[in-house]
């Protein structure tokens, strides 16, 4: 529910036109991992909804399911005229433009003309039930003070016909959504909308429409100053200080290194046009945006004139322009769409250099931080698809895998620890290529922009192997037969995909219709070889391409301090100008919006957004086919669902053998099984041959804790998706993976081990919510500590070790991954699950059956009992950032709380009203939200990118108090209820289904039991409410704290209180 997922860098927003890996290595997954930047933990772990949407995404590393290029339609073919809809259409106000039927999504897409205003619709219809609406409006801003972005947010804060303070969080509290969100673009925003029931749709539809036309923002400076800025003072005696969501969201977003080089690579390639500011919002000229002006961009641009409105499902094609032509119809034409037009940056006549700082730690060396990158503006001219196809598949073919040429060679180099800010980005008017290493020496700077050309041209004069070239065409089309989009709704997917032509005026179909020009790409690489494909690409585009910007990024460990220095400055001149009664008022004036932000709207105003009955929500849950068997004596789920020839299938190992020294190694365990070579294969030849033959393979610990035992689940599970004809090889190749690679390639690993910890560095700076929050579960529970070692402080800890451990003692490395590999591959507990229709799952069987006996029948070593713990206390980590992310926890299991189904709904609430109120909109933060983990017990809060950090511990600490002065009527406990089944309920595709078994499997969740929370769910009373008060009053008694800040602000909080926290310096 951090809802603005701001995309105003030049790093693609979405996965690239291919995905970038086809063989990947998770980290490790829990049963918690994922959900800690929802809303509110609605407890619907126990269901593992959102726990497998992630990995079912995520692991395998193929979905790319925001892919420009995922396969969604290719016929071009015109669909038979609708003579019935278009008559409809006409006496609404609508004509008919263009109307074909995309083949491969099984559409029909009209694309319509409203006649008064100009607007144009898309609708698609099909039979998928997932129905997606949005609206988009190209905003393209003249400055950096976040105009689009704080307009964004601001739009969803009340409207004409729905005027509370927030519509968007009563439609997360109380609707079945499967997406509801908002996007900020350099030049353009989104409102998306998606939902499976079709009255909950157009109940989405209607508020999102009323919000975007007609928003309460533009006449209540309220709303402006919270979202976007004010200056808060508390009393005329103390400090003025700037407040507002957008204000410190984007002061995260610059606290990030990945993040700044970002958004100077975006400016530095278009200085000349909307790309050379940043739509998000820069936070030193966010304090310069005017009310004014905040009211003029939403006049001039959000108007149907300047908007392109999709629709897609199974819905009814007439009702949609019904619901539109009742908005649409109250405007004229405004030339809006003209004044919006994004203007093409003209090519450099040479190239540029700029060097930037960026704010680092002084811990470590750091000459050793420098960041390097190259970049390309590719055209003055927006690209045809044949072209961007083909530089797609360079793309992937030079940076999509661990094998790919050019990442190989720069990875391998040593001259530094990870890419950086590499790859195509093709979703704005003009495509642009980069590619960079981080963790660069300052004196092998130089060395790596000579590596990169010479790498290049290497590549444009001898071409790409053969196979790797078939392997990357095959990743493609496997991904175009699989057409999944993980969590993410199809129809979103295909909007974002049609609106990155239409928004600048092209053909909204051709994206959607590219089955020719990939088979004229096939033809030509067959008939002239691939090298005369490529070769001209890289000649064209980048060799010869004089609009080429090199970025030097330089640690500067008194960066941070030096900016809140001048905005502490600015801040104090501004109090300085003010008289005696100018503070008055500012105090009166901060104390009037705080009282304004924390008034909760009357029942009254909350009865006019439209919502569900409990009557229209499933008493029982959607259940799975699942037949427990075996084969060869090794336990096999098998799904029988529709899968469009697909196999997916998980093979699960147990870790109960595994010596616990030995499990902070087990991600780069994972790791190398993937990408290091057998006697007979390369790791080069055994990806390519992965992703000729599969739709790719991964492999990942598993950690949680089970319900009702102290014994947590500790599993290793490989996964892997193939065509089903393919199934012989996906088993063989998954055999090859696990028992025939060898650990002996000594700097491969290093480079592992460099990667890791780059990552995990920056995971600390930038989500460093979830950091707090696997600190919090490893002092609380086994589980817990299990995963923080492998992806948590620890593990980032034992990294820094490793690193200088690789060449003193590389072969007890070797030796105790050998032993990992001996402590896990056994028959004895593994665990085969299969999804695919019912013939393909008979048919897989005896090559499911060969697998298992090839594997060892007993583990290498004995039974290992996990129950270790980090010491309860409370800490602070310090990083260089001007943000923090606070947490607390406790395990209220342990206070004597009993499960009952009544915890999501009241989980969810706190989230979306106290937590929301307090941490969000009062207090400044971009996120605020709470978690209960049902498997262990464990209640947590946690906030996101928050300028406080003692204060948001009080408010954390102030919840069971709330709940007990709560009063909510039964529209307000109906929507609460109705919003968590959605949460339960949400939509699946046939893998995720699968997956969602297997976990219920391993954590011993029947489906008996998911019946009984159901009906706690549906009968949740204001009673539970009261008592759940006790619950969350442990964990302010008895729980742990955990923040990740600054320094400046950890001195603070241990000055007021004593030395609240033990601080822990990683950066």
């Amino acid at each position: 529910m951090l809802r603005s997922l701001t995309r105003s860098s030049s790093t693609s927003f979405f996965f690239r036109l291919f995905p970038r890996s086809y063989v990947s290595r998770s980290s490790p997954a829990t049963a918690r991992s994922i959900r800690r930047l929802s809303a509110a933990g609605t407890g619907s772990e126990l269901f593992l909804r959102r726990d497998l949407r992630l990995l079912s995404a995520a692991s395998v590393g193929l979905h790319g399911h925001f892919s420009r290029l995922s396969p969604r339609a290719v016929s071009t073919q015109t669909a038979p005229s609708s003579p019935g809809q278009e008559e409809e259409a006409e006496k609404l106000g609508f004509e008919k433009s263009r109307e074909e039927f995309i083949s491969e999504c099984k559409s029909k897409a009209l694309l319509f003309r409203h006649k008064k205003t100009g607007c144009e619709v898309m609708s698609v219809s099909n039979d998928d039930e997932n129905k997606v609406f949005g609206v988009v409006f190209r905003t393209p801003p003249k400055d950096s003070t976040g105009i689009p972005h704080i307009l964004e947010h601001s739009v969803l804060c009340g409207s004409r016909k729905y005027p509370l303070k927030e519509p968007f969080v009563e439609l997360l509290k109380g609707s079945l959504h499967t997406f509801l969100n908002a996007f900020t673009y350099p030049d353009r925003t989104c409102y998306p909308v998606a939902s499976t029931n079709t009255k909950d749709f157009y109940n989405l539809v209607d508020v999102y429409l009323d919000a975007v036309f007609f928003p309460k923002c533009v006449d209540d400076i309220h709303t402006f100053q919270q979202e976007g800025w004010h200056y808060e003072l508390n009393h005329p005696s103390e400090d003025i200080s700037y407040k507002g969501v957008v204000f410190n969201e984007m002061k995260g977003v610059y606290s990030q290194p990945d993040n700044i080089l970002g958004r100077i690579t975006q400016q530095a390639l278009c200085p000349e046009n909307t790309y050379g500011v940043d739509s998000g919002g820069d936070p030193k000229d966010i304090p310069k945006l005017t009310f004014d002006k905040f009211k003029e961009f939403h006049r001039q641009y959000y108007h149907p004139s300047n908007a392109r409105i999709w629709f897609y499902g199974d819905d009814d094609p007439v009702q949609r322009l019904k619901v539109l032509s009742e908005y649409l119809d109250m405007f004229d034409a405004s030339p809006a769409r003209d004044s919006s037009k994004v203007e093409p940056q003209k090519l450099f006549s040479g190239p540029r250099r700029i060097v930037e700082k960026y704010p680092a730690g002084g811990d470590g060396d750091l000459k050793k931080k420098h960041m390097v990158c190259l970049n390309w503006l590719l055209s003055e001219e927006p690209l045809d698809l044949q072209t961007q196809l083909a530089l797609g598949f360079l793309d992937h073919l030079m940076l999509g895998t661990p094998a790919s040429p050019l990442r190989k060679i720069l990875l391998e180099s040593g001259l530094g620890e990870a890419l950086v800010n590499s790859g195509v980005e093709d979703e704005l008017l003009q495509t642009q290529f980069s590619v960079g290493l981080k963790g660069v020496s300052d004196d092998k700077v130089q060395k790596v922009e000579e590596l990169i050309m010479s790498t290049l041209r290497k590549l444009a004069d001898e071409g790409f192997d053969t196979d790797a070239v078939e392997a990357s065409m095959n990743t493609i089309e496997f991904s175009m037969r699989e057409n999944n989009t993980g969590s993410f709704p199809r129809g979103l997917s295909l909007m974002l995909q049609s609106i990155g032509k239409w928004i600048y005026d092209m053909d909204p179909f051709e994206p959607l219709k590219y089955e020719e020009p990939l088979k004229t790409l096939k033809a030509r690489i067959a008939e002239e070889g691939s090298k005369a494909v490529f070769s001209p690409l890289i000649e064209k585009f980048i060799l010869n391409n004089p609009h080429c910007v090199t970025i030097e990024m330089q640690p500067d460990p008194e960066k941070a301090s030096q900016e809140e220095m001048e905005e502490k400055n600015i801040l104090q001149k501004v109090k300085a100008s003010m008289t005696d009664e100018d503070l008055a008022e500012l105090a009166r004036a901060t104390e009037e919006l705080r009282l304004k932000q924390e008034t909760p709207d009357s029942p009254e105003a909350l009865k006019c957004v439209p919502s569900l009955n409990l009557s229209d929500i499933p008493k029982e849950p959607a259940y799975i086919p699942t037949e427990v068997g075996d084969i060869n004596g090794v336990k096999v789920l098998r799904h029988d669902l529709f899968t469009n020839d697909i196999l997916y299938t998980e093979v699960v190992f147990d870790m109960g053998s595994l010596r616990q020294e030995l499990l902070p190694l087990l991600p780069l365990f994972c790791q190398s099984l993937l990408e290091m070579g057998t006697q007979d294969l390369s790791f080069v030849q055994l990806n390519q041959l992965i992703g000729r033959k599969t739709g790719g393979i991964s492999v990942y610990p598993f950690t949680s804790s089970v319900w009702g035992s102290d014994v947590p689940c500790s599993k290793v599970i490989v996964r892997g998706k193939s065509m089903v004809g393919r199934a012989e090889d996906l088993f063989n190749l998954m055999n090859c993976v696990l028992q025939e690679v060898r650990f002996t390639d000594k700097q491969r690993f290093k480079q592992f081990v460099s990667q890791s910890r780059a990552q995990m560095e920056n995971r600390l700076r930038g989500s460093g919510q979830g950091i707090a929050a696997a600190r919090m579960d490893a002092m609380l529970n086994a589980a817990g500590w299990m995963s923080e070692q492998m992806n948590g402080l620890s593990y980032l800890e034992f990294l820094h070790t490793l690193e200088q451990k690789v060449d003193q003692d590389w072969e007890g490395i070797s030796s105790s991954l050998e032993e990992i590999r001996t402590s896990l591959l056994s028959k004895n507990g593994c665990i085969v699950n299969m999804t695919a229709d019912g013939k393909s799952l008979t048919s897989t069987e005896k090559f499911v059956g060969k697998f298992l006996d090839s594997l060892p029948e007993k583990p290498s070593g004995g039974q290992v009992t996990w129950d270790a713990r980090l010491p309860l206390r409370n800490e602070a980590i310090v990083i260089p950032t001007q943000v923090n992310y606070v947490g607390k926890a406790g395990n209220i299991y342990s206070s004597g709380y009993k499960l009952d189904g009544s915890s999501y709904v009241i989980s969810k609430h706190i989230g979306n009203t106290w937590l929301w109120d307090r941490v969000r909109v009062s207090g400044g933060a971009y996120g605020g939200f709470c978690d209960f983990d049902s498997h262990s017990g464990v209640f947590s809060f946690l906030s996101y990118r928050d300028p406080n950090l003692l204060k948001t511990l009080d408010i954390y600490d102030g919840t069971g108090d709330f709940l007990r002065g709560l009063d909510v009527d039964e529209d307000t406990l109906t929507k609460a209820v109705i919003g968590t089944i959605g949460d339960v309920d949400s939509y699946q595709l046939p893998d995720a289904k699968g997956y969602s078994s297997l976990l219920r499997h391993l954590l011993n969740v029947t489906d008996k039991e998911r019946q009984i929370r159901r009906e706690e769910i549906l009968s949740t009373s204001l009673k539970d409410f009261k008592e759940f008060a006790e619950a969350v009053d442990s964990v302010r008694d008895k729980g742990v704290a955990v923040a990740v800040a600054s320094q400046e602000d950890i001195d603070a909080a241990n000055k007021e209180r004593s030395k609240i926290f033990e601080v822990k310096k990683t950066l």
